[in-house]
């Protein structure tokens, strides 16, 4: 605490950067008047003493609350806040020096980090299982005979007959709905009801849809051509849930980790080492989607065959049945989640600020416009403190806050380069599974292969987390978030130059040249394992690339809009299959190997161009994740 100095005169004195710092050895976040008023030194030597001792402290508050305004304007904080703050008593702090010497490592992940990882798995379960039989269900003619619309071991499952282009048209609308609601979703979280009970509403909201998807593929419905009708209102209601879902799941098992600081402890070794959340929020993002990707394999593998020699109601039965251990343990851990509450209309408040900042900066020159945006004092004039004369009523945020906003518009920049990475990741569900139809399966399916992409990342994201990353780390070399994201668009294009040098040796040895699909009777005789590089190689640009993504989208946002920041990085997979249909017309023979070329070759230059965009902003990475919370008064009138 302040030094208290008294002698016959009863003079005290106080530090002002002593008083902020309320002997904390690490910067105290924006606190409440009150709270800070606590930490004061009582002086108890007399009537006298005590009075005149009150005076003097009295007056030095006044100045430093005066100096200080933006720390104590409006209302205190909330009590969730100062409780939060309280996971960092008794911690050790890093100095500047340890910073830059100390090995970094993670922390321990929250039990209540992997009950939610349990929900996302059964989610994706669910998600994935159902529609890997869409393809089959509206493209296939029912099997003659049969009522649930199951070919057996010689057969094709199919049951509505409608052909390959509505096969197409429904299922990239579904993934393109699926990918445009987290917008929706994550509005209604941040503004009005929270991630839990929106995720609440999703799960129920996707029941409904699973069970009208049922009720379209029982016998006695998929006999005829209007259970199409159940089924397209099934896939919207559907993906209505997954959208407020997936905006939200992803934030709320970060949130699960409350430490924001770097600090020091000893290892059994006796080796001082430097716990770094944002370490820490990356491991949990690492095994959050190894949990996605075990629901996806099994529930992938599992239906292929249930569609295939029972049926269509079975493969859609059994993800609902798993669906519903999404409610029960969401329920179960109703009491033991770390919640952050609604705080109003954010995003317009920052839409204003961004505009604000904006002011005076417009050119017909979009050159000039560039130059102007970019410049490092655009956030800065935008900040409370800077404002000249009376604040207008929607500067309800401190000058901390505005630096948030600015980390999370770069990181939204960032997430703009991922309309190029999808394009790579997109030919697992089609052309990928096209190609492995021309080379010999040897008794294989050849939609099971793609099945290889969760089963290489299942294996490789803890060889990563345990054995790479922290080699990495030892030796010194500072694999940030950014490198990792560039080098995901590498290793997506080495994923498609493997698939066009695949396919260039299947129009060489198929016996139709270059229309190898017109004879999948008569394949290559090329093993259909050569195709195990493209799907490793991708499942490493995932691991790089979108885990890092989430990562980046929950640690770069405001507190009060992590679900929006994440659905926009979600919302570039959506455009990146709705741009992905300008590929169409290589999507087929004898262009596949120019369609995987050319892929290969727009990936490969984005990952120079994202590179080159954003290695300043690598450089402050550390001083980024490390920002003072910034806080903003809700429409409710408490600080968030």
């Amino acid at each position: 605490m302040a030094a208290v100095q008294h002698d016959d005169n009863a003079i005290v004195a106080l530090s002002e950067v002593e008083y902020v710092q309320a002997d904390k050895k690490h910067e105290v976040d924006s606190r409440s008047t009150s709270n800070v008023e606590s930490k004061l030194p009582q002086v108890d030597n007399g009537p006298e003493l005590r009075s005149d001792a009150d005076e003097k402290i009295e007056e030095k508050m006044a100045v430093v609350k005066h100096e200080h305004k933006h720390e104590f304007d409006s209302t205190s904080a909330s009590d969730d806040e100062l409780e939060l703050d309280g996971i960092h008593d008794g911690l050790e702090f890093p100095t500047e020096e340890e910073k830059q010497t100390l090995r970094r490592v993670a922390d321990a992940i929250p039990w209540s980090a992997y009950m939610i990882a349990i929900v996302e798995l059964a989610e994706r379960f669910s998600f994935y299982g159902s529609s890997v039989v869409f393809t089959n269900y509206i493209q296939q003619p029912l099997p003659a005979g049969s009522h649930t619309g199951a070919g057996g071991l010689n057969g094709q499952a199919g049951a509505l007959g409608m052909g390959q282009r509505a096969s197409t048209g429904l299922t990239t609308f579904y993934q393109f709905w699926c990918y445009i609601t987290p917008l929706l979703g994550a509005y209604i979280a941040d503004t009005y009801w929270g991630r839990y009970k929106t995720i609440c509403v999703a799960v129920f909201i996707a029941l409904i849809g699973h069970i009208i998807l049922i009720v379209a593929a029982v016998p006695g419905v998929i006999e005829h051509k209007s259970a199409i009708g159940a089924f397209s209102v099934a896939l919207i209601v559907m993906g209505l849930g997954t959208g407020l879902f997936k905006s939200n799941i992803s934030p709320l098992v970060a949130e699960q980790y409350r430490r924001k600081k770097l600090f020091v402890i000893v290892t059994k070794d006796g080796e001082r080492v430097i716990v770094d959340p944002a370490l820490t929020i990356s491991r949990i993002y690492m095994y959050f989607y190894l949990f996605v990707n075990i629901g996806a394999l099994i529930g992938q593998i599992s239906m292929t065959y249930s569609e295939k020699f029972v049926g269509f109601y079975l493969s859609y039965t059994l993800p609902t049945v798993v669906f519903l251990l999404c409610p029960i343990v969401l329920w179960f851990g109703r009491n033991r989640y770390i919640r952050s509450p609604p705080t109003g209309s954010v995003l317009a408040t920052a839409l204003r600020l961004w505009l604000h900042a904006a002011k005076g900066r417009w050119s017909w020159n979009p050159y000039r416009i560039y130059k102007n945006m970019s410049t490092d004092d655009f956030w800065e004039n935008a900040k409370p403190s800077s404002y000249r004369g009376q604040k207008p009523a929607w500067m309800t945020f401190d000058d901390n806050w505005v630096d948030e906003v600015r980390r999370g518009s770069k990181a939204c920049s960032v997430f703009c380069w991922f309309l190029i990475y999808g394009f790579t990741y997109n030919q697992l569900g089609n052309n990928l599974t096209s190609q492995a139809a021309t080379l010999s399966t040897h008794g294989l399916p050849n939609d099971v292969l793609s099945n290889l992409d969760p089963l290489a990342l299942i294996i490789f994201i803890p060889i990563c987390d345990l054995i790479i990353y922290p080699s990495l780390r030892r030796a010194g070399i500072n694999f940030s978030a950014l490198k990792k994201i560039t080098l995901g668009f590498f290793t997506g294009a080495a994923a498609m130059i493997w698939a066009a040098v695949v396919q260039h040796f299947i129009y060489k040895t198929n016996p139709c040249g270059d229309h190898a699909a017109d004879c999948t009777n008569r394949p290559s005789p090329l093993n259909v394992w050569i195709q195990t590089g493209s799907y490793v190689l991708i499942a490493f640009s995932e691991i790089f690339a979108s885990i890092t993504g989430l990562e980046y989208a929950f640690t770069k946002a405001p507190k009060n809009m992590k679900s929006l920041v994440m659905a926009v990085f979600l919302f570039t997979s959506a455009l990146a299959s709705a741009i992905g249909e300008a590929f169409v017309f290589l999507s087929g023979d004898p262009l596949l190997v120019w369609n995987y070329g050319v892929i290969s070759v727009l990936a490969f230059i984005t990952g120079i161009f994202v590179w080159l965009t954003v290695y300043r902003l690598d450089a402050d990475e550390d001083s980024l994740n490390n920002l003072t919370e910034g806080h903003m008064e809700g429409p409710d009138k408490r600080l968030k």
